[in-house]
């Protein structure tokens, strides 16, 4: 199959639909030399350009003691590249005074700055609204548009209602819900989702289900896969798969992996680990780990970065393996892959 910025030209003879216009493959071809300009416009009339966005997850300021180099490299390199807008997965910074200077980093990106809220976000007694007020975050889910492709980005931190159970919430309450199908039926462009949790991992969303009914929904109503990802963090793996033609990538922490107590090792400095205990519980990436999202009409890819462990793997310190999961030798590793994915963008 050839993809043209919108247009799917498949077998010689087949006829397919563009706007009110239905083009068989040679028809198509006079049409691309005489009016050039009908390859950058999808069937609903908007431009869809090329967007490319620097995304990262789960760096934890409060817990790792060098997180501010990590994003500064982030940065760095986001404007090197003169990505169009940059956005960040959650568990991010807590609205401490003394995070200033973290978030003077991200503000320091001269384009477009978006933020996904992370269950550990407000750690320490913080309101949500304290921190959408310190981030500058207008609401806690939203959408937006750039260059004809549309944005999702929800708030998987909700309470269950009737429920409050111990650990952290991790659901998509009704309000929140009945916005997403309003926000996917209005738009007519190929969309995208952000989240912090996963809305397919089985410690994701806790109605990750419910949600994927939304998306898939949308997909049938509108006659095509409308909805073509969805990207979160949280669970600090390399992971990707599809459901019903949609596309969910799990975006690696920019700082570590969680292990716990039972596989605490000192890794740094002892003034480091008085003045961050929690690190002696993760595995730490050397580097730190993040991506640029490339968007076309052939779909998205995705650039990531590879690391190593600082100190002993997770497996050299006693840990099993189980396959298929999050502690899986595929999934647990220092490293975001580099992925060519195929979205539908023809409407």
């Amino acid at each position: 199959m050839v993809i043209c910025r919108g247009l799917n030209v498949t077998k010689p003879g087949q006829r397919l639909q563009y706007g009110v216009m239905k083009l068989s493959r040679r028809e198509f071809m006079k049409a691309a030399v005489l009016a050039p300009a009908l390859l950058n416009w999808d069937v609903h009339g908007a431009s869809v350009s090329e967007l490319r966005i620097g995304v990262c997850a789960d760096p934890h300021q409060d817990i790792m003691h060098d997180a501010q180099e990590r994003l500064r490299r982030f940065i760095d390199t986001a404007k090197q590249e003169r990505l169009d807008f940059i956005i960040q997965l959650g568990d991010f910074c807590r609205p401490y005074e003394k995070n200033r200077g973290f978030l003077d980093i991200w503000e320091a990106f001269p384009g477009p700055r978006y933020h996904t809220l992370g269950n550990h976000d407000n750690d320490g007694g913080f309101k949500w609204s304290e921190v959408l007020a310190f981030w500058k975050m207008p609401e806690r889910y939203y959408s937006f548009d750039r260059a004809g492709w549309h944005f999702v980005v929800l708030d998987g931190n909700e309470i269950k209602p009737g429920t409050r159970a111990p650990g952290y919430p991790r659901y998509v309450g009704s309000e929140q819900l009945n916005w997403l199908r309003l926000d996917l039926k209005k738009t007519q462009s190929p969309t995208i989702l952000f989240s912090h949790q996963s809305l397919e991992d089985p410690g994701g969303v806790e109605n990750s289900a419910e949600v994927r009914a939304i998306l898939e929904q949308a997909n049938q109503e509108a006659g095509w896969q409308k909805v073509g990802a969805s990207l979160s963090g949280h669970h600090h793996i390399d992971y990707a798969t599809q459901i019903a033609g949609i596309h969910y990538l799990q975006i690696n922490s920019m700082s570590y992996q969680w292990l716990g107590e039972k596989f605490q090792h000192l890794r740094y400095s002892a003034e480091v680990d008085k003045a961050y205990p929690y690190i002696k519980y993760t595995v730490p990436y050397r580097d730190p780990l993040f991506a640029i999202l490339s968007l076309s009409a052939e779909g998205l890819k995705i650039t990531g970065r590879r690391s190593e462990f600082v100190g002993p793997s997770p497996w050299e310190l006693g840990m099993a393996e189980v396959k298929g999961t999050s502690k899986s030798k595929e999934r647990l590793v220092p490293r975001i892959s580099d992925r060519s994915l195929r979205l539908d963008t023809r409407g």
